[in-house]
C-alpha cells in the first residue's frame, strides 16, 4: 500500500471523519488554511494512489476514502515497529508503557487483554499435521 505524506494523511483523516466531501467542504474542515490548488493536488495524488475515489455530480466532484482507516493504521504501525523497534512489537509496547506511565489498573487491564488474545489465538490455530515418517525397508 503506498504511504501517505503528512498533507495526504490530513486529507484522509478528514474524509474518514466526515465521509464524502467536496473540495470546498474539505477546505472548511482543514485544520489550517490551505489554498485550493494545494488541496486539489493532494486529492489528485490520493485518487492516483487508489486511496480515494471521486464521483461527479453536476459540475461538482465529491471525494470519499477508499482505503479503510484501520488498514492504514495497521500499515503505519507496522512501519513504526520496523523502523524504530527493530521489528519488535514487545519493544513498542514497553516504550508505550514507559512513556505513558500507566496506572496499576491500566497495566492489569493490558495483561487481561493480552491473556484473552493469547487464549483466542490458541483456540483458532490449527495443529500442525503430523509428518508421517516412512520407514525404509532394509534390503
Amino acid at each position: 500500500m503506498p504511504r501517505f505524506t503528512a498533507g495526504e494523511l490530513r486529507v484522509m483523516q478528514l474524509l474518514w471523519e466526515h465521509g464524502e466531501l467536496k473540495p470546498a467542504e474539505l477546505q472548511d474542515f482543514y485544520p489550517e488554511p490551505i489554498k485550493n490548488p494545494a488541496l486539489r493536488s493532494y486529492l489528485a495524488i490520493l485518487v492516483e494512489k487508489g486511496h480515494v475515489v471521486r464521483r461527479k455530480v453536476g459540475k461538482a466532484f465529491f471525494y470519499k476514502p477508499k482505503t479503510p482507516r484501520q488498514r492504514t493504521f495497521s500499515a503505519m504501525l507496522g512501519d513504526l515497529v520496523k523502523t524504530f523497534c527493530a521489528g519488535s512489537v514487545e519493544e513498542l509496547m514497553m516504550a508505550l508503557v514507559r512513556k505513558e506511565k500507566l496506572s496499576e489498573e491500566d497495566l492489569l487491564e493490558l495483561k487481561r487483554m493480552a491473556d484473552q488474545s493469547s487464549v483466542e489465538r490458541s483456540e483458532h490455530s490449527e495443529p500442525n499435521p503430523k509428518k508421517r515418517s516412512r520407514k525404509r525397508e532394509k534390503p
